[in-house]
């Protein structure tokens, strides 16, 4: 049980999540979870609509997953990856490969889905230096997109429009092209195709690959675009001799109605992030995946090894929690469970674009997204969302929910009524 006291001394002295610690943004004290309910310290019940951030797509304290987790303490929890191997590392990298693209066969496990990023972009810049073309350390990719908080993946991200923004003179410069405007449900002519062509043209040979997360933009902006358009930048990128980054660490496992994002445009990335989700929301884990060609150039360059080697990479307590994670994933009637969340969203979400201060509403897979016409007042939301027994975090002027794969019919109309009567009453 969280006191006075207790929450007195969060406010003041931890830092949450874009949060400032002058005029702290209110906090909910949590004391349990199950199913896709989060209990609260006073034993009010909130449907989660957020899936904590998009991990937890089996919902909370999942038997599998909790017995998964004892099992691998009863072993051991930690030992380094230098010069170690073992059972939970080489059984979850041989599950990832039979679940991505059948061209990547290689796999770095990182800490984090902005390291799997940073990873990736250290990947292209040794590739790139291993074949004789060091001055392409540049990289490609679209407005609005976002890859996480260090450097490197900070300075991929919207360096304008961006939560970057204020870092835009201490991170290196990068090449962005507009964001794709078509819809997930639209075509691009040729017209738009040949100003693609143009831009790669003007820029490829200073650029050691395009980075992007596919079909959906998350924290950018919650937009979802064209699969035309990625069908297009991957095929640029094979004539320009770039490599193609793909950031799934938001849309991986499921979350779109295709296990990733890529296959709604059938291309295969050159390297891979993924994240997030890979636990099923119980520990922080990721990894980037690239085909073999990337690897063995860039272990035959002049580092002969890839340089990069977390602490905690291939963390046994990790891999073994998203081995079972995988497993569930899988095994289950995944497409099944997002076709019918999509259906639901579509009746419940869509029509809320009638209201007057609302400018769009968009669902893809088990993603709803309301964008206000202004920013949304997010300690009022939030208070509102509570009293409303569900938990539902906006941003800017975005209300959005990504609720995890089990959620009952009635369980998500909670969220959907909550959603439109907050626009209602706002």
């Amino acid at each position: 049980m969280i006191d006075k006291e207790d929450l007195s001394f969060d406010q003041t002295h931890i830092w949450h999540p874009y949060t400032s610690l002058t005029k702290p943004l209110p906090t909910y004290p949590i004391s349990s979870a199950k199913g896709v309910r989060l209990i609260m310290d006073d034993g009010r019940e909130l449907i989660d609509g957020m899936s904590s951030w998009w991990t937890a797509i089996h919902g909370y304290n999942v038997p599998e997953l909790n017995e998964a987790a004892n099992h691998q303490l009863s072993q051991m929890s930690h030992v380094m990856f230098g010069g170690i191997t073992h059972k939970p590392a080489i059984e979850l990298c041989k599950k990832l490969l039979a679940i991505t693209p059948n061209n990547l066969e290689k796999v770095f496990l990182a800490d984090s889905g902005s390291v799997s990023v940073e990873v990736a972009m250290k990947m292209a810049i040794q590739y790139q230096h291993a074949k004789g073309s060091a001055n392409r350390r540049k990289f490609k990719t679209i407005r609005n997109g976002y890859h996480g908080d260090t450097t490197g993946a900070m300075s991929v991200c919207d360096p304008e429009g961006g939560m970057h923004h204020l870092f835009s003179d201490f991170v290196p410069k990068h090449i962005f092209l507009d964001q794709p405007r078509k819809r997930f449900d639209e075509y691009y002519d040729e017209k738009e195709f040949r100003e693609l062509a143009q831009f790669f043209r003007l820029n490829a040979d200073k650029c050691a690959a395009f980075i992007l997360e596919p079909i959906v933009q998350g924290a950018g902006g919650m937009w979802f675009y064209s699969p035309d358009y990625l069908k297009k930048i991957k095929e640029l990128c094979e004539q320009h001799d770039l490599l193609l980054i793909a950031d799934e660490i938001a849309t991986g496992f499921g979350r779109t109605g295709k296990m990733f994002a890529c296959e709604h445009a059938n291309i295969s990335p050159d390297i891979l992030c993924v994240g997030k989700a890979l636990t099923g929301g119980y520990m922080t884990l990721a990894a980037t995946l690239t085909t073999e060609h990337v690897a063995d150039t860039i272990c035959r360059g002049e580092a002969g090894v890839f340089m990069h080697g977390p602490t905690f990479m291939g963390n046994p307590l990790a891999c073994a929690i998203a081995n079972r994670s995988l497993e569930l994933l899988t095994s289950s009637q995944w497409e099944d469970k997002i076709k019918t969340i999509e259906r639901q969203l579509k009746r419940e979400i869509l029509p809320i674009a009638n209201s007057l201060n609302v400018k769009d509403t968009r669902v893809l897979g088990a993603i709803g997204v309301v964008e206000m016409k202004e920013n949304v007042d997010v300690p009022k939301a939030q208070k509102f969302f509570v009293e409303n027994g569900v938990w539902i975090r906006p941003f800017r002027n975005l209300i959005y929910i990504m609720p995890p794969y089990i959620i009952a019919e009635e369980e998500l109309r909670k969220l959907t009524h909550a959603i439109s009567a907050y626009v209602q009453s706002s």
